[in-house]
């Protein structure tokens, strides 16, 4: 290949193009025409035009520059594309497009994917609560059980995972109850806990603290706790 070419090549400089907006411009609401003509206005920008006619962005592309000025006008209007003011060294005023609309509509397109995502791991991840409890009390949960798991989830602000710790806790200490479950997440909540790893270390302290005898009174033996009872204050 003549080298002159390829010197040429990169002398006209490239654009970057993210590959987010290629694999997420149907979602938020564009269409390859437009899609083009936004890439015909960064690869000006690009070139230092900031600004480019659409007589000018049409010789590029297979539209008139008429259809090319309704398109631009959609574009601002839909605010995928703005027009701004800037001034030079001179001080003299210009006009220019911004490309900044249009990445932050991918901005709020990765936000509303990643709450539809978590929204739909929470449901499983209470689902799957719902089921385990189930399971763990050996029956199908009353309105009232319901009820209370409800309320720990939405008004406690209960991570599903702690949850199941607590409901671990009374399994471990046979006082398989919604109270006694409720207890543990209040002195949890107290202190603190927030992930599975302080739940744990938690239940370990506790179970620790049960193992150590009493100091021996006058007349009587030692004697071991019982198991830890989350009831008791």
């Amino acid at each position: 290949m003549d080298k002159n070419i390829i010197v040429s090549w990169m002398e006209a400089g490239m654009i970057q193009v993210p590959n987010l907006l290629m694999q997420k411009y149907k979602q938020i609401g564009l269409d390859e025409k437009e899609l083009t003509l936004l890439l015909q206005i960064l690869s000006f920008i690009e070139t230092g035009n900031e600004f480019p006619t659409p007589e000018q962005l049409a010789e590029r592309m297979t539209i008139s520059s008429g259809e090319c000025s309704g398109v631009l006008r959609k574009l601002v209007q839909m605010q995928f594309l703005s027009i701004e003011e800037g001034v030079s060294e001179d001080g003299i005023r210009f006009e220019k497009y911004s490309m900044s609309p249009l990445w932050i509509r991918l901005a709020d397109e990765l936000k509303f994917e990643k709450k539809q995502s978590d929204l739909k791991l929470t449901l499983l991840e209470e689902h799957d609560l719902y089921s385990l409890f189930e399971q763990e009390f050996g029956r199908p949960l009353s309105p009232m059980e319901c009820e209370n798991l409800a309320m720990w989830l939405d008004e406690d602000g209960q991570d599903p995972v702690i949850i199941k710790a607590a409901l671990r806790e009374a399994v471990l200490a046979g006082k398989l109850s919604f109270r006694y479950i409720d207890r543990i997440l209040f002195n949890w909540k107290k202190n603190g806990v927030k992930t599975l790893e302080q739940a744990r270390m938690q239940g370990i302290q506790f179970r620790q603290k049960t193992k150590q005898p009493t100091q021996p009174t006058t007349g009587t033996s030692s004697k071991t706790i019982p198991f830890y009872n989350w009831l008791e204050p």
